[in-house]
């Protein structure tokens, strides 16, 4: 893209800022709110530097949004515009992703480099995090619960941004700029719905705006927003290739619930319950006595007994209630007071857990997380048995229960109401010479959850084997039963942050290609989060202890920044920050750049910078959290890792292992150099392409002890109950090992790796004017990844184009490529666009924790689908050891039918591609299906029809 504004004229750079969700520079995007001035004389405040300037191109690459480019997207939410960046890779977060810690939020992952490494910012200022970290450690601001139609433009600056901003700026700066004045009235109103069926949405938003700024010194505006989406089922979606869980024709299992296998040692809760006799083996028909007549033992082994699946959703219900009040004054002498207060409230992000069964046997417990106390185990009971008498129990024997327990919905967890509340006030003008900004803001989220369908698993049990009127396993208890056994609890989080900035900027001297400008300023942040687990989890009552954290934090900074135009041709920048962290020190972050146009037509731009991510209250705080991170076998219950072989403990055998996440209090920050290089070429005008390389490098990354290859883990065992074990193949029998069960693996966070990502970005476009015909207007980017390289306590491994690394930001995949492709066409009050994204392909394997080969891909990581964690040695089929590419197109249909009245309609997924199988993630496990809810959201929920009206007067 072309950056010199004098020899482009400003209707070449409005025009090619239209595009769709392309990699603008932010010279044409920020130009069309100069209407009528000239572009040369403007100056504007660009993200990523504290200088406002004329010419608006910078040395680093900026991206920019407008308004006009997400209409024309077809999205309907800022999550959704975001998470299609070809920049955004490994560990983005979606709603759908519903195996997260932080459900019900979305986040960005610039660079692939997790959630915790790129800075988002509203209005160039900082923002309370959501209160749930991502995967309980890594800060990030939920961008699903932003206003679409309140967003301006967004601007993302794609290099380390730390000497401008501070920490969490080492991958780059997502900054969401809102409007700041309206006029008159607008609403809008759209609906949509999935030709699948569910995701049926509503939006609606009214805008009203009075006063304005050269005649009445003042504007005041308002806006309320509305949107509700209904869930998208999985049951909605059988049929699909993708979302059928039996695995048996693709040299898998059949993993269906309800379906006995050889990893559930053929024994498994049903859609009808039975009684088991646990002397016997389970090939024994003998030892199965089932409560009704819809199931038999014949049924059952054949696979004809599965649990329908009817809660789990691939898309949550959601609903957003966005309230914003805008205020400028104009106070005399150039000065300008712009206020800003903002209530964003979202509900409902239902994530949706299994169908609880009763425990087989014997239940070890639960693991508490007490604040201030070390994890124990709790809540054992020896022997989960019901008596010989107990109704419809015709064994003749004390019994096993195996069976969804009736009356109680599956487990799920709520985001009853997140609120944003953000109050900011920026006064703007000029005083002995400097442009003066001084600012302050309180930002807080608030997020409350329900908690539906957990165990109090001592209590089942007690109303189990009572003599008189037993909990009846076929339905039909007491609501008494129901509250004491499956409580329904609540809980808050909240995280604040406030902050006060005084800022500013003046020329010092001219140089041969312009004037010398110095930027200097002060800030001040106060950080306090409080996201406590709920009582019933914390004390194991009906659980394992749920994440908490605690901490606060206070920062202050000094920061400047000199930018010389050495020659007409030539552009110099230089900025440095200081920061002071009450929690664990300081931190100095230095950043040079340049900016060369040897001729009109070429430019080259460069820049180095170091960067750091502060250790945040999840990390060094108070802090725990309990989650799985793959299948074991215990190296003493089950040595070589058969359940058939005699002798082994059944359930010790491939199950999946707990680890509780210690905080440490003596963590430094992590440590970043970021290099990035940029061609721009516009050889004609109207047509610029641009190509970028970029190289960042993180050390000291804060990850937890257990992803490295060399962590020794220490066992924490419950006490030695009755278990199931193996007397050669199928045969079994009761009895009590030496040792108990392991509860859980205590790992601490640690310094101990580095990460060093290299790629390059490319964007190309044209403007071909089609005379009466109206404009074509194509549009690509791309991204490509060189390297990916992960250095882990010493081991060394390549994950550019695998599922890696699973362990530090989420096993969402880490694909080489992604491309977009815009083609838009305007003639007169009509706009058609269409959008192509690709997704290139990746491999399953994750070398960075040693599942480093197809078999172990997929066989070894039990929080994945289990599709083929057999005791078969042969390896899977070939083709499930790679996810394939995917592409979806998006088509938007804009028509001004007056000048006050706009149309549009969008289909999504027009083709109707499906997602490609992906065994490897964890994003959807709970709802047993084998797709990658990161990058394939769109092939899960299909074609998508969306229609809408806007009226401006």
């Amino acid at each position: 893209m072309k950056f010199k504004m004098k020899s482009m004229p400003l209707a070449i750079a409005t025009v090619i800022a239209s595009g769709a969700l392309s990699v603008i520079p932010v010279t044409q995007a920020v130009a069309q709110e100069a209407m009528g001035a000239a572009p040369e004389m403007q100056k504007v405040l660009v993200t990523g530097s504290l200088i406002s300037r004329a010419n608006k191109e910078t040395p680093s690459p900026v991206q920019v949004l407008t308004a006009d480019d997400m209409a024309k997207s077809g999205f309907t939410t800022v999550a959704e515009v975001l998470s299609n960046l070809t920049s955004s890779g490994q560990g983005n977060l979606a709603q759908g992703f519903s195996g997260a810690f932080a459900s019900g939020a979305s986040g960005v992952s610039l660079r692939g480099l997790t959630l915790g490494a790129t800075l988002v910012l509203i209005d160039g200022h900082r923002m309370a995090p959501y209160p749930l970290s991502d995967d309980g450690q890594r800060a990030f601001v939920d961008v699903s619960s932003i206003p679409f139609d309140a967003v301006e433009r967004i601007e993302v600056v794609k290099d380390g941004a730390s000497s401008v901003y501070g920490s969490d700026a080492i991958a780059g700066v997502v900054n969401i700029i809102l409007k700041k004045t309206y006029n008159g009235t607008k609403i809008s109103a759209e609906g949509g719905y999935a030709q699948g069926g569910g995701g049926k949405n509503a939006h609606v938003t009214i805008t009203h705006g009075f006063g304005d700024l050269q005649r009445d010194g003042y504007n005041l505006y308002g806006s309320a927003e509305f949107r509700h989406a209904n869930a998208i089922k999985l049951s909605d979606r059988i049929g699909e290739e993708w979302a059928n869980a039996n695995f048996t024709s693709r040299g898998g299992i059949d993993a269906r619930r309800g379906v006995p296998n050889l990893q559930n040692g053929l024994r498994v809760a049903a859609n009808t319950p039975f009684f088991y006799n646990p002397a016997l083996a389970a090939t024994n028909p003998a030892a199965f006595a089932f409560v009704d007549s819809s199931c038999d033992y014949t049924r059952y082994i054949a696979g004809n007994c599965a649990i329908p699946d009817t809660a789990a959703n691939i898309q949550p219900e959601t609903e957003n209630y966005n309230f914003i009040i805008g205020f400028t004054k104009l106070l005399g002498d150039g000065w300008k007071l712009n206020t800003k207060a903002s209530l964003f409230d979202s509900k409902d992000a239902n994530n949706r857990g299994l169908p609880l069964s009763y425990p087989a046997g014997s239940f070890a417990g639960n693991t508490s997380l007490v604040p201030g106390q070390f994890p124990k185990i709790v809540n054992a009971i020896p022997s989960f048995l019901v008596p010989a008498n107990y109704p419809g129990n015709t064994l003749g024997v004390p019994a096993r229960i195996y069976g969804i327990i009736p009356e109680i919905a599956p487990t799920v967890s709520s985001v009853t109401q997140s609120k944003s509340y953000r109050l900011v006030a920026d006064l703007t003008g000029s005083w002995a010479g400097w442009d003066i900004n001084a600012s302050a803001g309180y930002t807080k989220v608030v997020t409350d959850k329900k908690y539906d369908g957990y165990i109090d698993r001592i209590a089942l049990y007690n109303a189990l084997i009572r003599p008189v009127n037993p909990f009846k396993v076929t339905g039909g208890n007491t609501a008494a039963d129901l509250a004491a056994i499956a409580p329904t609890f609540y809980n808050q989080s909240t995280d604040e942050l406030d902050f006060a900035e005084l800022r500013g900027s003046r020329e010092l001297m001219p140089l041969p290609g312009g004037s010398l400008a110095l930027a200097a300023g002060v800030s001040y942040l106060h950080k306090d989060l409080n996201a406590p687990s709920p009582a019933l989890l914390r004390d194991g009552v009906v659980g394992n202890g749920a994440a908490y954290a605690f901490g606060t934090e206070n920062i202050t900074a000094a920061f400047l920044e000199l930018n010389a135009p050495l020659l007409k041709t030539l552009e110099a920048n230089v900025s440095a920050r200081f920061d002071h962290y009450s929690t664990y020190g300081n931190s100095t972050t230095p950043k040079a750049g340049f900016k060369w146009s040897p001729t009109p037509a070429i430019t080259l731009r460069g820049t180095h910078s170091r960067g750091f991510r502060a250790p945040n209250a999840a990390e060094n705080a108070v802090g725990s959290a309990s989650f799985a991170a793959g299948a074991i076998n215990d190296p003493i219950l089950c040595a070589d890792g058969k359940a058939t072989t005699a002798g082994n403990v059944v359930s010790a055998c491939s199950f999946q292992v707990s680890y509780i996440q210690l905080t440490n209090k003596d963590l430094k920050p992590e440590k970043s150099k970021s290099t990035t290089f940029g061609l721009i070429l516009e050889p004609v005008k109207g047509w610029a392409t641009t190509i970028d390389y970029y190289n960042v490098q993180i050390n000291g990354q804060i990850n937890s002890e257990f992803s490295f290859p060399s962590f020794v883990p220490t066992y924490v065992r419950s006490q030695p109950l009755p278990v199931t074990i193996s007397d050669g193949g199928s045969a079994t029998h009761i009895g009590t090992p030496a040792l108990g069960a392991i509860a859980y693996i205590p790992t601490n966070y640690v310094n101990a790796s580095s990460t060093k990502t290299t790629g390059m970005e490319f964007e190309t476009s044209y403007r071909f004017k089609l005379g009466d015909y109206g404009t074509l207007k194509p549009r690509f980017q791309m991204t490509h990844m060189f390297s990916y390289v992960l250095d882990s306590d010493g081991v060394t491994t390549q994950l550019a184009g695998t599922h890696g690394p699973s362990g530090v930001g989420g096993n969402t995949g880490n694909p080489k490529n992604r491309a977009q492709f815009s083609l838009g066409y305007d003639n007169g009050p009509l706009n058609l666009t269409t959008t192509v994204n690709w997704v290139g392909p990746f491999s399953l394997l994750d070398p960075s924790t040693g599942y480093d080969t197809c078999y172990l891909a997929t066989k070894s990581e039990a929080s994945r689908t289990n599709f083929f964690n057999t005791t078969a040695a042969a390896p899977p089929p070939v083709e499930f050891c790679h996810v394939p590419s995917f592409t979806s197109t998006d088509m938007t249909l804009t028509y001004k039918l007056t000048p006050a009245v706009t149309l549009h309609a969008t289909v999504l997924n027009v083709f109707d591609r499906a997602a490609p199988i992906d065994v490897g993630t964890y994003g959807n496990a709970t709802a047993q299906v084998a797709y990658n809810p990161a990058f394939h959201q769109s092939g899960a929920v299909g074609r998508f029809f969306n229609f809408g009206a806007a009226f401006q007067f």
